[in-house]
């Protein structure tokens, strides 16, 4: 039956810009006040030729959503089925698989995650504008801070979407550019009728990654405490100096990886004497004896690679870009942030959400 539910899409300028992270963050929020949430993602994002979009789970539990208050991808843009499509030569329309997003079971808010910027999706006509148009649907945007230029960016997407544009949220923000950012473009943007809901600042704890996120991307070698792989790494440092000005460095270092080569126990042995979660070893060459055992007594992972250092360096800063949620103390961190920046009542005050009388 057509449904009475209101449809909130939370859709981004970029990729990685954190919408996951803010359909979390909305619907701890909006779940601890009582509305009947739903959640769905009209388009799949099959990651690294997964066909599963590994979010979509960790979502629903974190949520505490059944199978009742889930509506799953209609359309897919794997590999596999773009290839499919391209060799085909027709232009397909799919806006019509979208019209189970347009029934209700029976909750009050609809809680959508919308593709990875405006136009992907624009291969099967289900771009973010002809999605919001098919299921009628409000557009929350999320943007990452980049420069005051991302203003452009905002002005572009009002002018694509209209009327469906609730608002954005600002997302990264490094605590120098707050203040202007506050004081300059969120008057100019409320001006031209686009609503600031938060302006989330910088968190390194977010934006890390764990030692077990390392390993998989890397398919390192774990040579010593196996049993740590959860810490959570917040800087990449590489260990290519000498062992004085190593040791300096890595005192101003925060819960690093330092990726170094295998044969220079001097700076193992230093970052090991500080705030290090895991040690990267490059070149094929073991770590002595006297590292093992150290590394052991402070519980730091040690890794052992083939690749060279400079590109197990790159191969682990992409994955700084693509962050992902799966960690209990992201959740938390990320309820912290939405409590302190997130302006909920104006959020329910612009959905026309009621908070349910308790009976």
């Amino acid at each position: 039956m057509p449904s009475s539910a209101k449809r909130l899409l939370v859709g981004s300028t970029e990729s990685y810009s954190g919408k996951t992270a803010v359909v979390l963050g909305i619907g701890l929020q909006l779940k601890a006040l009582g509305i009947d949430l739903a959640f769905g993602k009209p388009m799949g994002s099959p990651v690294r030729g997964d066909e599963v979009d590994p979010d979509l789970d960790f979502v629903l539990q974190t949520l505490g959503l059944g199978d009742d208050r889930y509506f799953p991808p209609t359309v897919s843009l794997s590999e596999t089925v773009v290839a499919n499509w391209l060799k085909s030569g027709e232009i397909l329309t799919c806006t019509a698989q979208l019209n189970s997003f347009t029934e209700t079971k029976g909750e009050s808010l609809l809680l959508l995650e919308g593709p990875g910027n405006l136009h992907e999706g624009k291969l099967v006509s289900l771009d973010l504008p002809q999605m919001v148009e098919a299921i009628d649907a409000q557009v929350l945007l999320v943007t990452r801070y980049d420069s005051l230029l991302l203003v452009e960016r905002l002005l572009t997407a009002k002018a694509e979407l209209g009327e469906h544009l609730l608002g954005v949220i600002v997302n990264d923000l490094p605590e120098a550019a707050i203040e202007q950012f506050k004081q300059l473009a969120v008057p100019f943007l409320e001006q031209n009728h686009i609503p600031v809901l938060a302006t989330l600042p910088r968190s390194p704890l977010m934006r890390s990654i764990s030692v077990r996120d390392i390993v998989g991307r890397l398919k390192a070698d774990v040579l010593c405490c196996g049993d740590r792989l959860d810490l959570m790494v917040e800087t990449l440092t590489i260990g290519a100096m000498n062992v004085n000005s190593a040791l300096r460095y890595f005192r101003k270092g925060i819960n690093m990886a330092v990726v170094t080569g295998g044969d220079r126990a001097d700076i193992q042995l230093a970052a090991l004497e500080t705030a290090t979660q895991c040690l990267v070893l490059t070149g094929q060459i073991p770590p002595s004896r006297e590292i093992l055992e150290r590394a052991k007594d402070l519980e730091v992972p040690i890794l052992a690679v083939d690749s060279d250092t400079l590109s197990t360096v790159e191969r682990i800063d992409e994955l700084f870009g693509q962050a992902r949620l799966h960690e209990p103390v992201k959740v938390k961190c990320l309820e912290e942030l939405f409590a302190d920046h997130f302006d909920i009542d104006r959020l329910m005050q612009l959905l026309n959400l009621k908070v349910p009388v308790a009976t």
